[in-house]
């Protein structure tokens, strides 16, 4: 079976430790004040298939390409 190669996504860079760290700290008391205004979570996709792009604004729009 042929092995599948992963590529970061152009624009997209990983967080990698330590980084990963510093990210929770902030993402942890920027839920507990944004909490405390009364404000909820809201989780978006983060990447989304060409397939649903081509369907809506056709094959060679600048969307699609890049």
């Amino acid at each position: 079976m042929a092995q599948k190669k992963f590529y970061a996504v152009k624009g997209m860079p990983d967080v990698m430790p330590p980084q990963t760290r510093r990210w929770q700290a902030i993402e942890t008391t920027a839920r507990r004040i944004f909490s405390s205004f009364g404000f909820e979570e809201i989780r978006t996709p983060i990447a989304e298939p060409t397939e649903m792009f081509r369907r809506g604004v056709g094959e060679t729009s600048s969307i699609v390409e890049k």
